[in-house]
């Protein structure tokens, strides 16, 4: 699956699209999660809290599609596109 980084997150991994294998069998976004953060561990004070959970600022989306309600616990495949958005702002 292609996991697309965007603003400070693709600066640190210095890509802004990175493809990783998850090897089980019914992978989640946090399967495909670690699997990034194991080839890009600079990213993962960006990512996680001091607790942990995923940033509450950041917007994890699965095919285009917002998946906020089910977060890390959703169901992804190989042919995925998983996108991590931080916040941005401008004028």
């Amino acid at each position: 699956m292609r996991w697309k980084l965007f603003a400070d997150l693709a600066e640190r991994a210095g890509d802004d699209e990175i493809e990783v294998a998850v090897g089980d069998s019914e992978p989640t976004a946090a399967d495909a999660l670690d699997a990034l953060l194991a080839d890009y561990p600079e990213l993962e004070d960006r990512v996680f809290t001091a607790d942990g959970d995923l940033e509450s600022h950041l917007n994890l989306l699965r095919n285009g599609e917002n998946v906020s309600d089910t977060g890390l616990a959703t169901p992804v495949s190989d042919d995925d596109e998983l996108a991590l958005f931080p916040p941005v702002s401008g004028g």
